[in-house]
């Protein structure tokens, strides 16, 4: 069993319309009849998804080869009269055996390969596997953990000091979610944030950290008098960037709170901008009309920054951490740090620098003229109460200057 889907069949329908989007269809459903056999079935199962029933196989791997096959074929351009479409299918690949009574369990195993092959970059055939499906299984377990884990006030924010190079302070806190499994112990974002992502939890998890983090930044307020504002950064998934209503939410979150809106600042990773970029420049004018501020996170890891630096309303990058890291290998990694500060000073952006764990990296931060930094040099994230533990009793934070800590250790939460 085969199970097709089209990579990006929706930019189709959304540029070219759908008259040409459907003409597409008939063209793909012509283009997988002339590649199989007579006694195979081809079926389109509903909008750009398609099913191959591949029967009396002479040996197992014909299937792969038939697969790979019908890829091959549907990379091909399509004339669809005057306009010229390129496409492509991530297919995923089951064989049968006694294993299955059911042929929806066919079709399902089959679909999980196929989005498997989607994870894996699109437009490639990719075989199920018992592990696919103990993936699965996982995934869904994991799932009904994480809405319980939400009833029960599990995840917690942590916040790691964003530190002004100019200044020697703190300048701004970013708030990172952990969960606080009563089994497991503190669960790093990098164990459940994807599984949020694919679930679409990470809708509701996000607007709880949002709330969460506006309002203690606004209560930690009333511990500095006279001091300058915490800058407030709050990451933005895809998933929460495609929700509708989302200027509204933040709206009424900064009226709950009391966090003045540009007190907040969004962080976006340049990956999540490169999708339905016409959208995502819509949504976030609607977010920096609000008065919030905006930051492309993991800058430089994608394939598309320079494209999008001039059509989104960004007011500053973050130097991935893997940049910073390179920092002591010779002067080809500074080069490209050197490079990205001197590209958003050009276009009046800010810098902030992520991942600084040893005075040789700040020393060259600072000769390259980076405004902040943040990373375990200074602190480690922290939860609320060791913040503000930092806040209220190093004197270092408020008034003294913070850049001769040597290491992690100088600053460690109480």
């Amino acid at each position: 069993m085969l199970f097709l889907d089209l990579d990006r069949f929706k930019l189709v329908n959304d540029s070219l319309g759908h008259p040409v989007g459907d003409e597409l269809l008939r063209a793909v459903a012509r283009v997988l009849r002339e590649c199989l056999r007579t006694e195979d079935t081809v079926a389109r199962l509903g909008g750009d998804e398609f099913a191959v029933l591949l029967e009396s196989l002479p040996h197992p791997q014909d299937a792969m080869a038939t697969a790979q096959r019908l890829e091959r074929a549907l990379r091909t351009p399509f004339q669809l009269g005057t306009q010229e479409v390129f496409a492509s299918a991530s297919i995923g690949l089951v064989l049968g055996s006694a294993v299955y009574t059911q042929p929806e369990e066919l079709l399902r195993d089959a679909d999980a390969a196929m989005y498997r092959a989607k994870a894996l970059g699109r437009a490639c055939v990719q075989l199920f596997t018992s592990s696919l499906h103990a993936s699965a299984v996982e995934t869904l377990q994991l799932d009904a953990a994480m809405r319980r884990g939400l009833e029960r006030d599990e995840f917690v924010v942590h916040y790691q000091p964003i530190v002004s190079l100019a200044e020697g302070r703190v300048v701004g806190l970013e708030a990172l979610v952990r969960w606080a499994h009563p089994e497991r112990g503190l669960v790093m974002p990098a164990a459940f944030i994807p599984a949020a992502e694919e679930t679409g939890l990470i809708v509701p998890l996000g607007a709880r950290v949002l709330r969460e983090a506006c309002h203690q930044v606004r209560a930690w307020h009333a511990l500095r008098p006279g001091a300058p504002p915490l800058q407030l950064c709050v990451n933005l998934s895809a998933r929460q960037l495609a929700q509708e209503g989302l200027a509204d939410t933040l709206a009424r979150i900064l009226a709950e709170t009391g966090l003045p809106p540009s007190q907040l600042e969004l962080e976006v990773t340049e990956s999540v901008v490169i999708g339905d970029a016409e959208r995502t420049g819509r949504v976030l004018g609607e977010l920096r009309a609000l008065g919030v501020s905006l930051s492309m996170d993991d800058f430089g890891t994608g394939y598309s920054s320079l494209s999008f630096l001039h059509r989104f309303p960004f007011q500053k990058l973050k130097v991935d951490r893997s940049f910073v890291g390179r920092l002591a290998e010779g002067e080809k990694s500074r080069e490209v740090v050197r490079t990205i500060i001197g590209l958003a000073h050009a276009l009046g952006l800010g810098v902030v620098a992520e991942g600084v764990e040893s005075s040789a990296q700040l020393g060259a931060l600072q000769r390259m003229g980076c405004e902040s930094v943040q990373g375990f040099l200074f602190a480690a994230p922290l939860d609320a109460a060791g913040t503000e533990a930092l806040l209220r009793d190093d004197p270092r934070w408020e008034g003294g200057s913070v850049l001769g800590v040597s290491s992690r250790a100088a600053i460690a939460a109480p």
